[in-house]
């Protein structure tokens, strides 16, 4: 690589289904050569409400250890996979209310320049997966970023996993009884993870040389 790929996917997730592609992300980012953070948001809702879905609750527990996402991960990274389960065709609160909280760096334009992109996860076919895609590239076009969709390179695994040009998706419902489907969505992930990586490291190569002219 031309320079260092330093790349932030920053997630959340209910019962393990974004966390899955959000570590396949770290996959393929690493196997790039770039240096990668995972980072979890933190749970919003009441613990009487989790506790009443024992998967929810387990999940919780069982990815504990992954460190919250802090601004200082933003500042360090020079590329973002953000990752979230479909709230009727949105974003989800808990990563929709760290977002909010990026104003600091935003102005500073400390998130500009640098290559990002999305990926999400719904139970139904038709759960709102481009919309929430649509709306979480809403903020990196305020912050100044390089929306890096999927479109359809790698196109057999592309295809082979929904085909969704917008960012890298999971229809759960889909994938619980097709495992060559669920297979395919990591595959793509991990594509876009190492892509993800090449381009930040791309980017932040040309930034770097533009400062020593």
């Amino acid at each position: 690589m031309q320079a260092d790929a330093r790349i932030a996917v920053i997630y959340y997730s209910a019962t393990g289904t974004v966390h899955r592609l959000a570590q396949a992300f770290v996959d393929g980012a690493a196997d790039a050569g770039a240096e990668v953070r995972l980072r979890r948001v933190a749970e919003l809702a009441p613990d009487q409400v989790v506790d009443a879905k024992p998967q929810w609750r387990a999940h919780l527990d069982a990815t504990a250890d992954i460190p919250l996402a802090t601004l200082d991960d933003l500042r360090w990274a020079n590329g973002y996979a953000f990752g979230t389960p479909t709230r009727f065709g949105n974003v989800c609160a808990q990563l929709r209310q760290f977002l909010d909280t990026t104003s600091g760096p935003w102005q500073a334009e400390e998130l500009a320049d640098k290559p990002a992109t999305g990926f999400t996860a719904t139970y139904e076919e038709h759960g709102g997966q481009e919309a929430t895609l649509l709306s979480l590239y809403q903020t990196f076009h305020h912050w100044g970023s390089i929306i890096l969709p999927t479109g359809y390179l790698n196109y057999d695994i592309a295809h082979a996993a929904g085909g969704n040009p917008y960012g890298v998706s999971q229809v759960e419902s889909r994938a619980s009884r097709d495992a060559a489907y669920a297979k395919a969505v990591l595959e793509a992930a991990r594509f876009q993870g190492a892509r993800l990586a090449r381009t930040a490291a791309a980017v932040a190569a040309v930034r770097a040389d533009s400062r020593r002219e």
